[in-house]
């Protein structure tokens, strides 16, 4: 039996406001790589720690890359990142599905790979937070998704077992594949339906019918 559900964020709970964020900052640095060689290092260096504002993390972001920081480039990225969390909306099922799995007693996390400006932001918004019992960013932990240290702090919050739980995300590579490594079962949702991978779901409403 489920007991709580821990969510990812961006893809699954909230639509980015701009066309693949990490991506157009990948393309900004012209670095020549490939972008699934590029994202688990800017992870690392972006969302797992707290900076005091966006220019010093993507200032770090370059050096990380062997990059010059340009002061125009930083401001694209900081005008690109800003846009993103602005035109930012959760999707038209979020918050029904959400109260719905409260209603039935279920315990909610989030757990998400960002940086500490993003995810609050977009959260008191659209006053998403007090649909979850536990918020759980790598900027606060500085371990990403691919450590079970994230999922552990999640699940001790919840005060729940990981055989209990049930991990939400849209991304293989860090919401399934971070729960396996935690021993948490997991979900895929695909809303555009692109990916060969069960157990899948394509909305958050399919969810209500598996819990």
């Amino acid at each position: 039996m489920v007991k709580a559900i821990l969510f990812d964020f961006w893809g699954t709970l909230v639509e980015n406001g701009t066309a693949s964020p990490t991506r157009e900052i990948c393309r900004i640095l012209r670095i020549g790589m490939q972008f699934k060689d590029f994202i688990v290092p800017f992870e690392e260096v972006f969302f797992a720690k707290r900076w005091e504002t966006q220019e010093e993390g993507f200032r770090a972001v370059f050096e990380r890359f062997g990059q010059s920081p340009h002061p125009v480039a930083i401001e694209k990225c900081v005008g690109l990142w800003n846009k993103n969390k602005l035109l930012a909306a959760p999707y038209e099922d979020t918050e029904s599905v959400l109260k719905t799995l409260r209603e039935k007693g279920i315990k909610l996390a989030l757990i998400s790979n960002t940086d500490n400006f993003s995810v609050n932001f977009v959260l008191d918004k659209y006053k998403l937070r007090d649909y979850f019992d536990a918020i759980v960013l790598s900027c606060d932990v500085g371990k990403l998704k691919t450590d079970p240290a994230l999922f552990e702090a999640a699940l001790e919050q919840l005060g729940v077992d990981k055989e209990d739980a049930l991990m939400v995300g849209d991304s293989l590579e860090t919401d399934i594949e971070g729960a396996k490594k935690a021993g948490v079962p997991s979900l895929l949702i695909d809303r555009k339906n692109k990916r060969e991978y069960s157990p899948k779901i394509l909305t958050l409403n399919e969810l209500l019918e598996k819990v």
